[in-house]
């Protein structure tokens, strides 16, 4: 989201000192990786022996230079010891606390206007991913793009990088698809289970832009009819695998759609309809509404949409079948607000346990967010679909 220099001041909840300078080590050590080139080993998504299958979501990082970037909103006191270090510690011990099967970053990974080196900038952001070998997947922001890098450049220096599952646009299609970072992930059921090769949830990547390239519209970007018409022709495949033999099923699998700039439908939600908080003064999505919800409520798989960009607002709430969710601004070099903690959303899929024993489809899909306090606080636990439609808890 666009810098607002009228924030106030936040406190931010510190941990161990001792923590942010082991990661200026890690940090040090990765603006000198070098990517590599090779061809990936394709990685299979599936869920655990536990049924069960988490993401992490990380949105606006804002990272730049590392140790040398200041921390915006944060006490004055504060300021001699922050930096774009705090950011890596929280994504560390996040990492290491929810354990989770995949990371994604919904876009403003750096904030290209204050990062030198686009290349070593992603390089440090990305550190703690990259370390844990954790799959992840990335889409691009409205920032990404503001340093060294073009946004295709950026693009193609993520999918270098260890660990990642990002692609630079689908190399299955030889449709021409505007922006860069539109992708899907299918996730495997429990090895050994009649699902181990069919895909029971699947992941929509999309770049939703940065600014409005028509001169008579101002303002943001927005999700483009070529991408609309991939996701279309994506879903509709994936839905009549999913109702082939074998265990061929009577609906679609579960679907989750990951971007930055939030939808026009989520300004019809407030706190009477929503769990989480609103505290923008409104939703920064583009002026014109390019009908990708109404696209995503047509193929009928979608069962949430999660982005980033307005970084004050957490909320999830229902509009019509879809959860349209926020997670909340993560990085240290982003704005914030006064006592709020930088946060991060998780995301929980179960599967359905069999009376004959195993595990069959997604029978719940479930959230919270964690914030960069002490203890990590999780906060806001809903139930965001369930095959019998459980309320939210």
């Amino acid at each position: 989201m666009m810098v607002n220099t009228k924030r106030s001041t936040v406190s931010i909840s510190y941990y161990d000192s001792n923590l942010v300078t082991m990661v200026a080590v890690v940090v040090l050590l990765s603006t000198c990786f070098v990517p590599s080139l090779g061809v990936k080993q394709e990685q299979k998504l599936r869920f655990g022996r536990n049924g069960e299958f988490k993401i992490l979501q990380v949105a606006d990082m804002h990272y730049a230079d590392g140790k040398t970037t200041p921390c915006r909103d944060v006490l004055p006191s504060q300021v001699a010891t922050c930096s774009d270090l705090n950011t890596t510690a929280f994504l560390n011990r996040l990492i290491l606390a929810e354990k989770p099967d995949l990371i994604v970053f919904t876009g403003d990974n750096i904030y290209g206007s204050d990062a030198t080196d686009a290349a070593k900038s992603l390089n440090a952001a990305f550190a703690p991913a990259i370390a844990s070998n954790i799959p992840w997947v990335a889409v691009l922001g409205n920032h990404d793009q503001e340093s060294t890098l073009s946004r295709e450049g950026i693009m193609k220096h993520i999918v270098t990088l260890n660990n990642t599952l990002s692609q630079v646009n689908p190399s299955d299609t030889h449709m021409i698809i505007d922006g860069f970072g539109n992708y899907n992930l299918e996730v495997g059921g429990v090895k050994g289970s009649v699902f181990e090769n069919k895909s029971v949830l699947n992941l929509y990547f999309l770049d939703s832009g940065d600014y409005s390239t028509v001169t008579s519209i101002t303002g943001y970007g927005w999700i483009k009819p070529s991408q609309q018409f991939w996701f279309q022709r994506t879903s509709a495949k994936l839905q009549e695998e999913y109702m082939r033999m074998p265990a061929a099923q009577d609906g679609a699998a579960p679907g989750l759609a990951y971007f930055h700039i939030p939808l026009p439908e989520y300004a019809s939600l407030d706190s009477t309809n929503f769990t989480g908080v609103k505290k923008e003064a409104g939703i920064s999505s583009a002026s014109v509404n390019s009908g990708f919800f109404t696209t995503m409520e047509t193929a009928g798989d979608v069962k949430a949409v999660f982005t980033g960009h307005d970084h004050l607002n957490d909320f999830c709430g229902k509009v019509m079948d879809i959860q349209l969710c926020y997670a909340g601004g993560f990085g240290y070099h982003a704005y914030g607000l006064a006592g709020w903690d930088r946060r991060a959303r998780v995301v929980v899929a179960t599967l359905e346990k069999k009376q004959e024993g195993g595990w069959g489809a997604v029978n719940a899909i479930k959230t919270w967010k964690r914030l960069d306090d002490r203890r990590l606080t999780a906060i806001d636990a809903q139930v965001l679909w369930s095959k019998k439609q459980i309320p939210s808890v």
